[in-house]
């Protein structure tokens, strides 16, 4: 029997697809080599928008049309989120949500048998427990990630994403301990921990993100540990000394800033206010020398004037961010926002965009532009001839250079040079 998954959204989605194949591929099914010859076809879905809902439905009608016979599932955060919805999607023979991700695989074994259709969307309740998946593939990678928290207490208005996933969970220690020891023993030199709510780890449980950064840090074979999305006002004083009592995190901060006026964020029903979050920068700046900072911003947020956007972009400016991942608004129903006056239109939401991509782009040229002649450790990812590769800083700064008789996944020493709107070229330090 052979296996096609389609997966939207987050790393952390893209990881519990990687799981959900390892269980299928251990359980005697194997990759389907086209889409169109697939006898099982497996949706990962994302509901942040509902163009990520419409993607499925369609992902899944294309399934149908293509292969009648074969069995088709949707699973993730938009059956999760809105059961009855996709309950009503006919092409689906099988439905399930984000909780009890182990049960697909026997959903499909069954549906193989009977052809009778399975919905099965439990729904995630006060207490549960953080659901252990098996180690994702990861064939092709040099980094590996490491999903370590799942759910979200917070409720931004424009968020869906605590109807998904639920509340906070994080993994236990012990098993993202053996999990990394065995990472490591297959070549694997850089961590990258990831959750929904990363910055919450350990509030269920009694520990935090520093304890379990220093302990993954420790795993032999490990020398880089980075983290995935932080919020900016859980970055406490002490968890930023606690974090930096290791020396193998990497300085690169995804700090999710969301919008950079403070009348936006009330909106958003953020908890934070832009003093807030540039002393944040400052804290970490002082406890890392070499800090270099990504974030997500929104534009055309519901009720967000030309001078608020204004004061959104001048702010990215003032903080100096490496990386901005630029979002227009997507309306998304079951949220607060949804409902709020002072919609935009979408024309306006992409010039929006653009606008701000173009000076965040500036800003990044600027960020890695000052880092020339500085000497950095780049992990080499990805072979572009017998010599050369492309990888990255440990500040996440993409970098091409020639590393002749080193092979891919090797951390390497270089001196930064200049910056061509897309690589950073360097120089290996012999």
């Amino acid at each position: 029997m052979t296996i096609a998954f389609y997966t939207l959204g987050c790393k952390v989605n893209q990881n519990e697809t990687g799981a959900l194949a390892r269980l299928f591929y251990e359980n005697g099914f194997s990759p389907a080599p086209t889409e169109e010859s697939a006898d099982v076809f497996l949706v990962n879905s994302c509901t942040v928008t509902a163009g990520g809902d419409k993607k499925s439905r369609q992902w899944l009608r294309r399934a149908k049309r293509r292969n009648p016979e074969a069995v088709t599932v949707l699973t993730g955060c938009y059956p999760q989120a809105f059961p009855d919805e996709a309950r009503a999607i006919a092409e689906a023979d099988i439905v399930t949500g984000s909780a009890g991700r182990r049960r697909v695989l026997a959903h499909v074994l069954r549906f193989l048998q009977t052809r009778e259709r399975i919905v099965d969307i439990p729904p995630h309740e006060k207490g549960e427990r953080f659901e252990e998946l098996p180690m994702e593939r990861l064939e092709g990678h040099t980094r590996a990630f490491l999903k370590i928290e799942d759910g979200c207490d917070r409720r931004c208005a424009y968020c869906v994403i605590p109807r998904a996933r639920g509340g906070v969970r994080s993994r236990d220690e012990e098993n993202i301990l053996r999990e990394l020891t065995a990472l490591a023993r297959g070549g694997y030199s850089e961590a990258v921990l990831t959750g929904i709510n990363l910055s919450s780890y350990g509030k269920d449980t009694g520990t935090d993100l520093a304890r379990v950064v220093a302990r993954a840090a420790g795993v032999p074979g490990i020398r880089r540990v980075r983290l995935g999305s932080l919020e900016p006002d859980l970055m406490t004083d002490a968890l930023i000394a606690g974090l930096a009592q290791t020396p193998a995190l990497c300085p690169q901060f995804h700090l999710s800033l969301q919008s950079g006026c403070d009348a936006t964020l009330r909106r958003m029903r953020r908890v934070y206010d832009t003093s807030g979050f540039r002393a944040v920068t400052e804290k970490l700046r002082a406890a890392f020398p070499c800090a270099a900072f990504t974030t997500d911003v929104i534009v055309g947020f519901p009720g967000e004037t030309e001078r608020d956007f204004e004061e959104s972009a001048a702010f990215v400016e003032e903080i100096g961010f490496l990386k901005v991942h630029v979002f227009s608004y997507s309306r998304r129903a079951g949220t607060p926002a949804y409902d709020m006056p002072g919609q935009l239109s979408e024309e306006e939401k992409l010039r929006r965009s653009r606008r701000l991509q173009a000076r965040a782009e500036q800003v990044r040229a600027r960020v890695i532009a000052g880092m020339a002649g500085k000497t950095a450790e780049v992990l080499l990812e990805t072979p572009v001839n017998r010599t050369a590769f492309t990888g990255y800083t440990r500040e996440y700064v993409p970098v091409l250079l020639s590393a002749p008789g080193h092979r891919q996944g090797e951390i390497v020493r270089a001196v930064l040079g200049s910056y061509n709107g897309s690589r950073c070229a360097a120089v290996l330090v012999k």
